[in-house]
């Protein structure tokens, strides 16, 4: 409820690493890095909705998802160059650094 607060995302997988059980996760990468925080906002909302994730692991694109106001070009390049080393990368920081097992979730605050 505050725009005073700091949100981030770390993935840390349980499955194999591939560019079809991704796609939720790289979108929220990339709307992170792309787009403003009233924007991110609401296609995150959408991004967690169940019939989303079904829709896209049907094979849907994630542009279809996109919201008005976005800077569509922007995200679009951005996801289809984000690779698979950053969710790898969070997965062994998540792993070695925060010592959670692969899929387990936790929530930091003041990076506690």
């Amino acid at each position: 409820t505050s725009s005073h607060i700091r949100v981030g995302i770390l993935n840390n997988p349980s499955s194999k690493i591939n560019e079809d059980n991704t796609a939720i996760a790289r979108g929220i990468l990339t709307a992170f890095l792309t787009q403003n925080n009233s924007n991110l906002k609401s296609f995150l909302s959408k991004l967690s909705k169940e019939e989303t994730a079904k829709s896209l692991a049907a094979g849907t694109k994630i542009a279809k998802f996109l919201i008005p106001g976005m800077d569509d070009d922007t995200f679009e390049k951005k996801y289809n160059t984000l690779g698979l080393d950053l969710i790898k990368t969070h997965q062994m920081f998540c792993q070695e650094v925060l010592k959670l097992l692969p899929g387990q979730m936790a929530v930091m605050s003041n990076g506690r």
